[in-house]
């Protein structure tokens, strides 16, 4: 009764051409809670319009989907690229920002790089009241000079300035044990996305064993 069960408006994006409609849709269908895409401005309109249409339909901001490239050349515009989207959230009152994928490298060395600028990228949102965060695809658990490529980002980012959502789906797995992941690292796990190649609850993911470890 505690968790919040919300939607990724990316699962409704085709039908964002009327996004006051759509979300209208998506409150009809009993979500009070969504993780939006973007930041500051979200399928077109900026953090405070796009903000006050989801209040319209009773529905919250919980997280968004965006993601700005290293390059340690131009740090310093890297870094105010992140506050417009840090501030933007804050505007729409989210709590969390979620990397929806990145270009992790192909050595502990490119790993170790980037785990540091993940870190200096949660210091600056925990400025702004947010928790940045990791979406995990399949290729995330290769494994680079030994290493399987998500425990080395657990292991190696801040535990209070960043997370994981994890997705227990099958094309985001892999060949992965996604209660192996929730046993394991579900201090870090704060976000998750329910879904399965094919109909919810009709695949092989034992979605009362997740929900009960989550």
């Amino acid at each position: 009764s505690k968790k919040k069960i919300g939607l990724q408006l990316y699962s409704v994006n085709q039908d964002m051409g009327n996004v006051d409609a759509s979300l209208a849709k998506v409150a009809k269908a009993g979500y009070t809670v969504v993780e939006t895409l973007g930041s500051p401005v979200c399928f077109g309109f900026p953090a405070a319009e796009f903000k006050a249409l989801c209040d319209k339909h009773g529905l919250s901001i919980i997280s968004t989907h965006t993601s700005i490239a290293m390059d340690p050349k131009n740090e310093a515009a890297v870094m105010n690229q992140w506050r417009a989207v840090f501030e933007g959230l804050r505007t729409m009152g989210a709590k969390y920002c979620v990397i929806p994928g990145f270009n992790l490298g192909k050595s502990l060395a490119d790993l170790k790089a980037v785990c540091e600028y993940f870190n200096k990228v949660g210091k600056l949102a925990k400025e702004y009241g947010l928790k940045l965060g990791y979406h995990n695809h399949a290729g995330d658990f290769a494994k680079v000079e030994g290493e399987t490529i998500l425990d080395y980002v657990i292991k190696h980012t801040d535990a209070d300035k960043f997370l994981i959502e994890l997705d227990v789906c099958k094309t985001n797995m892999g060949d992965a044990d996604y209660m192996h992941y929730l046993k394991t690292y579900g201090d870090r796990i704060k976000i998750l996305h329910a879904k399965e190649d094919g109909v919810l609850g009709t695949g092989p993911i034992n979605f009362e064993q997740v929900f009960n470890q989550f």
